[in-house]
């Protein structure tokens, strides 16, 4: 049982790892291209984007697709399992967006202390 309850802490570092609920959330409607991520998710470097990507790919959360076009373009799937973490999250990033004016509010009177 101890053992089960350590290994958890690495599934508990995708779902505390902030780029990669950003990615999934990103990726809840389809399949989408690298420029299109790094386009939409503030404040992501590229390496930081490559690195998260390649990971969720290591850990069954979604898929990357080499599309033989001219010029070549990679996208990006949530798999199965992917689905059901964005299902599982979705009510935690939700929260966040709902409560991110209080939080800067809080932030802001703290800081002024």
């Amino acid at each position: 049982m101890a053992d089960e309850v350590c290994r958890t802490r690495v599934v508990l570092e995708i779902v505390g790892d902030k780029w990669a609920l950003l990615i999934v959330r990103m990726l809840r409607d389809g399949p989408r291209r690298f420029t299109e991520l790094k386009r939409e998710i503030e404040g992501i470097s590229q390496r930081m984007l490559t690195v998260t990507l390649r990971d969720l790919e290591r850990d069954g959360i979604l898929t990357r697709t080499v599309h033989n076009v001219m010029p070549p373009h990679v996208s990006y799937e949530l798999t199965a399992m992917g689905r059901t973490l964005r299902e599982a999250t979705a009510p935690l990033l939700e929260w966040s967006v709902e409560h991110l004016a209080k939080i800067e509010k809080a932030r802001a009177d703290y800081d002024a202390r």
